[in-house]
Parts: C-alpha cells; structure tokens; sequence
C-alpha cells in the first residue's frame, strides 16, 4: 500500500492502554471501531512493539522506580497476545501501523505483515534503526517531535535516497500538551518545505479540544494520529487518550472541517445561486451619448450602474481586449445588450504578440529577471501590432532608466520625440534602423547610438532586434509623435506583469 493512497487517514494509538490484558485490548478495538461507523475516512490501528528482553538493561529488569522501565514491564504482552490483537484490527476494517524501539520488534512488524511502520519522536534518529526499518519493503510515517530543521532534513534526504513512501508528522511530546503548546503552524512549514511529502499531525492535547483537528486540517495535514482507551473499573485513562464518543467528536470535527474546506488543488465549481446573487451587484452598462450603428462603444460615451437586467453587457465584460461595436442606434440611457452589438476579442492577438516575443528571446539568449514589467506599444492598435508597434520591458527607472525594447521582425516604430528624456541605445540582438532628424544609421550587434532631447526619430527592424536603452529618468506623457492619431490614441499601451517561469509556461 502506499500512504498517499490512504488519505486522509485517522490512526488510533494503543499504545499501552490495553494493561497488559488481551481483552481490555479487545475492548479498546471493538468500541473504537465502532466509533468510527458513519465516517468516510481510512481508519488504521497502530501498536506499539518492544522486546523488552534487549530493550531494557538487564540490570534494571524488574525495576518499580523507574518509570518506564515499571510501565512497559507492567503492560508487556506476549506475541501470541498481538497477533490476537491484530486479527481483531484486521476484523474491524483497520490498516495495520506499529512503531517499533528496536531492530528485533521491526523484524515482528514484517514477520506479521503489518502495512505502516511508524517512528517515534524519541527514534526519529536513532539511526541503527532507521537503517533497519530502511531495509523493509513498508511505508513510513514518522513522528517529528524535538527534531531540528536540520535532523528532518537529514532524515527526510535519508528516506528518499532509498525511494521510501514518507510521511512526517508535525508533533509535540508534551503529555498532554496545552493548548498554547501545540505549535499547529509547523504544518505549514513542513508543508512547504517538504512540499514532495504527505503531512500529518500527531497529537496529544487533551481529549475535549476539537480545534486543533480543525486548524491541522485547514494547514494540510491529511494523516492523524491519536491515543486512544476505554474507561473500565480496573483500568484508567490518561490525560492524552481519547474515549470512543470523543473519537466520535474528534472525526465529527474533522468532517465538518473537511467540508467547510472543499476541493483541493482546483478553483471550486461555482454554484449557480452564487452566480446569481453576484450578478444583482455587478454594474451594467448604459449610454450616455448616442452611439450610432458601426461605432466603437467607448467608456467615453457609456456609463455603468445598478441595476442590470438579463443579457446586458456587465462592467466585468469590459475587458480591454474586447472591441464592442454597435449594430443599431444606441439612445441614452438604455441599456447595451449583447444582441445589439459585434464583439471582437483581441486576447488571442496578445497572446500571439507574446509567443512571438518569446521566440525572438530564445534565439538571442537574453536572460531575462524573473519579475518583468512588459509594456506593449500597439500605436495603430493591437490588430497592427506586427507592422506597428514595440516590446518595452521596464527593468528600473531611477534617476537613471533601463529598459530592454524588442521589434519583432518588420516592426516599426512611428516618429517621435522626448522633452525630459535623453537616451542611448545599444544593440544587443539582431540588427535595427534608426532614422534620427532626417539620417538614417544601421546599427548591428553591440552598436550604439545616442537620442538627445528634442531629437526627432524612429526605428524598424528587417530581421527583429533586441536592444537595450539606458536614459535619464523615464517620465509619462513625454513621448510626442508626429502623427496625431497616435497621440489621440488613449489605448495604445498595454502593460502586464509576468514572471519568467510563467512566461515560459504560458508560450509552449
């Protein structure tokens, strides 16, 4: 079996709360078992396996002053006494996990064919063990309790070099461990650092505090393990063991947090009376200015308001890759409906623009930062992108500026000028033509040439080119053209941020 299989998983600890006596150990099962009736989770039953001939000194065999030494010998159970045990956890459904103290008790685990072997916090690296418990064909659920950063990344490294299934478990040796104690954020740093892993919590907080379940779920645990027993008049309980109704509790918690968390590792299906309720918010779109059949519906002659009625355009629809145009007279105050207009999506010329950019990247071997402000000039518009137009990528703008400028092969870009501005260029790929005050320079690889101010000039490129402008600082509004329209052109810009791993993502 393999642990990822099994999630989430709720691991019920025996441990020593059987006494000593098989059919308190029965009891144990049976009324756990039955606790767990109506929930839709992967259950196991975990013991604990100690041979306690090796384990303990022997010059401190039979010692009462001892604290462990008098409980394991006090609650110790033959083989045969396990395996009566283990056929009952096998009855009820249960995955089978032990956590051996010794390389002898791992050899029982695989002799009795147990599915899981879990590590105690106190063996997390007892590495004589570890090798041994290595050399087993089982999955691995390790407690981290009082484990270093550094010792979970030696074990974690340890297990994975042999191709081991791992799991840790966030846990807190403190018996019982107070609320304020249970440090349930380390999920989240175990989930981040060891993101290749499953997580879990293994907890031993009081009995009655159902939070903790909630809070380790909502940090990604998916395994959980607590102790468990069942009150009797020869036996008590301790104050980190849980009865069967609180079990009960504790998955009834668990399953309400589950729900209350939803789907994983997708955007969740959105229900239709959320749409519903959404859409009475959301502002439709009116005229304001009469717009005649085959104009350009613009901002400028629109306005948005609640509410909105069915089929109307909606402010969300207004994206700035969409061109509506209208196909009647639009009066005043109506309403723009879907049916009343053409629509041209411009979104796949961008993502076309993009992939062409890339390209012209890769051959120029240009690293670029892993943060990109990439500034389209589209100054015809986007549909004339590829005749008209240039890609700024903005690196820094201080009291100095540096920007990288991509043509795209055949690109152009119109005439202008800069009053704050003075810049240089330099070629760093390809080649380009750079027309200043009426001359006309050819600039190839590593050339360069300077822009001052006021100085008239444009640029093409026959075969795309890369170069680098480096200026004083760079100031909005101060790029002046000779053709009005572009200078008319409000949306001539269009900017995006990206990443580079996204950007490599998104282009293949």
């Amino acid at each position: 079996m393999k642990i990822n299989e099994n999630l989430p998983l709720f691991i019920f600890e025996m441990a020593n709360n059987h006494s000593g006596n098989v059919e308190h150990g029965l009891k144990i099962i049976k009324e756990i078992s039955k606790a767990t009736n109506g929930f839709d989770f992967k259950f196991a039953f975990k013991f604990q396996y100690r041979d306690l001939d090796t384990f303990i000194h022997p010059d401190y065999q039979g010692r009462d002053d001892i604290k462990y030494v008098k409980r394991f010998s006090d609650t110790k159970l033959s083989e045969d006494d396990f395996l009566v045990l283990m056929d009952e956890i096998k009855k009820c459904g249960f995955i089978t996990v032990c956590t051996p103290f010794d390389e002898k008790s791992v050899d029982k685990i695989v002799k009795h064919g147990f599915d899981i072997i879990k590590i105690a916090s106190c063996s997390f690296t007892d590495w004589p063990l570890l090798e041994h418990i290595a050399n087993t064909d089982k999955p691995i659920i390790a407690s981290t309790a009082g484990a270093s950063i550094e010792d979970m990344d030696r074990v974690v490294s340890f297990f994975q070099h042999r191709n081991k299934d791992l799991c840790l478990m966030h846990c807190v040796g403190a018996y019982p461990t107070k609320r304020e104690n249970l440090e349930l954020n380390q999920m989240e740093l175990l989930k981040t650092k060891y993101s290749d892993i499953t997580i879990g919590f293994s907890t031993h907080e009081e009995p009655e505090n159902f939070d903790s379940i909630r809070i380790a779920i909502a940090k990604g645990a998916r395994v959980f393990e607590r102790h468990v027993s069942v009150q009797s008049d020869k036996y008590g309980i301790n104050a980190y063991s849980s009865t069967p109704d609180q079990v009960q509790q504790w998955l009834s918690a668990a399953l309400d947090t589950f729900k209350m968390c939803g789907v994983e590792n997708r955007r969740h299906d959105i229900s239709e009376k959320e749409k519903n309720d959404l859409r009475g918010l959301k502002r439709g779109l009116f005229v304001s200015t009469k717009i005649s059949k085959g104009e350009k519906i613009d901002m400028d002659r629109v306005f948005l308001a609640i509410p909105n009625i069915e089929g109307q355009i909606l402010a969300n629809d207004m994206a700035k890759y969409t061109v509506f145009t209208a196909e009647k007279d639009l009066l005043p105050n109506e309403p723009v409906m879907f049916k009343d207009v053409s629509i041209k999506n411009l979104r796949e010329n961008v993502l076309s623009i993009i992939k062409q950019l890339k390209e012209v990247l890769v051959k120029s071997n240009i690293i670029l930062p892993n943060k990109v402000e990439l500034e389209l000039s589209h100054h015809y518009g986007i549909e004339k992108y590829e005749q008209w137009g240039a890609a700024i990528l903005n690196c820094i703008n201080r009291e100095y500026c540096k920007k990288l400028i991509i043509l795209l092969p055949g690109q152009n870009h119109p005439v202008h000028h800069h009053v704050k501005k003075e810049e240089t260029f330099q070629v760093l790929y390809g080649s380009m033509t750079v027309h200043l005050n009426g001359s006309t320079k050819v600039l190839k690889a590593g050339e360069l040439v300077t822009v001052e101010r006021g100085m008239k000039h444009n640029f093409s490129s026959e075969e795309g080119a890369v170069f680098e402008e480096i200026s004083t600082t760079h100031f909005k509004n101060d790029s002046f053209y000779d053709d009005l329209n572009v200078m008319e052109n409000k949306n001539r810009k269009t900017e995006m941020t990206f990443w580079a791993d996204w950007f490599n993502s998104n282009l293949q």
